[in-house]
Order: C-alpha cells, then structure tokens, then sequence
C-alpha cells in the first residue's frame, strides 16, 4: 500500500507561490521549493509533477484570491458603484506602495509569457477576464444608476482598470511611492466620471 501524505497540499502550494513570486517561474530552482516547502525533490514531482505544474498551482490559488478580493472591495452595498470603485483604487495604491509586498503571481506571468501560444499567457488571459468581469459588474451597476453614460463601453473600461491595477503593481514594485501611485488611481478614476469623481476627491 502507498504511504499515506503527511502533508497538507494547500499549506505546499502557498509556500511555493512564495518562491515564485519572488524569484519567477524561470528563476526558482527545486532547491528554493524544497527548501520553502518542506518536502523533498521526489515528493513534490510525486505530488505536483514538477516545477512548472506547481506554479501553475500556485498561480491558480492566486488567481482566485486576487478575484475574490476584488470581488468583496466592489460588492459593498453601502456606498455607490463608482465610490467602491474610488475606495478600491486607492486601497490599492496603498498596498502596491507597500515595501514588504511580493507581486502577484498573475502579474509575474504576464512578465514571463513568451507569447500567445504560451500556457502562462492562456492562465493569466483567464484570470484577467475574470477580474475585468467583475469590474464590469461594478460598473454596469454605474451605468444602470445612471452614473455612467449610457454610451460608455462597461467591457473597456472594465478591462482598463485590470489594465491600470497591474501597472500600479510593477510601479510600486519598482519603488514608486504612495503618492505617485495615489496620483495614478485618481487619474484613472477620472475616466469614469471627470467632473464628478474630480469632485468626490
């Protein structure tokens, strides 16, 4: 009979999204795995299959936390779409400003695709889809409320502000300061609602 696993696969993936998040899919060596996970070279390709199949684990896992953070930031019924998109925005120039913060897996993807036909770009395509979808739930509520003009486009602009969050990640990343990142959120707001959104700042 096989031994039983004596290890919890959820507590495994996070600690490899760790590795890849800092060093990448390319960079991470299996040493760096075994050493963040615990489990010997053996037992994770006997779990996971190798390296690359445990990214992609590991950027599954992401991808479904990045969603549903974004999904619980712009579900609140307490304040007007455009106002949980304005609070949004600015929660994330902050954490995107944040020294300590490691990049989302998602966005270390997108930097290590080669290409269209690349598995890493199918992935990061998907979950992109999924986060502009939940934007354009936010803003065709807008729309509907009459916040938005009836003739603005919910799936562009829904895709702009995966657009605009991403590149705040790599700027801040890159060490650009909460100002400036805040600078680049409200800009963007202005899209949406000029004068108004001007207004609510």
């Amino acid at each position: 009979m096989p031994r039983p696993r004596k290890f919890v696969e959820s507590d495994v993936v996070s600690s490899a999204g760790e590795v890849f998040a800092v060093h990448g899919l390319a960079a991470a060596t299996l040493d760096d795995l075994v050493r963040a996970t615990g489990l010997g070279k053996q037992s994770l390709y006997n779990a996971f299959g190798g390296k690359r199949e445990l990214f992609f684990r590991a950027l599954s896992e992401d991808r479904e936390e990045a969603a549903r953070a974004v999904s619980e930031a712009l579900g609140h019924d307490d304040a007007s779409p455009l106002e949980r998109i304005r609070g949004h925005m600015l929660r994330m120039a902050i954490e995107f400003s944040s020294g300590d913060r490691r990049v989302s897996l998602t966005t270390r993807a997108l930097v290590e695709s080669t290409g269209e036909q690349d598995p890493l770009a199918t992935a990061t395509k998907a979950g992109i889809e999924e986060l502009a979808a939940i934007y354009a739930r936010c803003l065709g509520h807008a729309q509907e409320h009459g916040d938005l003009p009836a003739d603005a486009s919910v799936p562009s602009l829904a895709m702009y502000f995966v657009a605009v969050t991403r590149g705040m990640e790599l700027l801040g990343r890159a060490g650009v300061g909460r100002a400036v990142l805040t600078a680049v959120a409200l800009d963007a707001l202005r899209a949406l609602h000029g004068r108004r959104m001007d207004e609510a700042s």
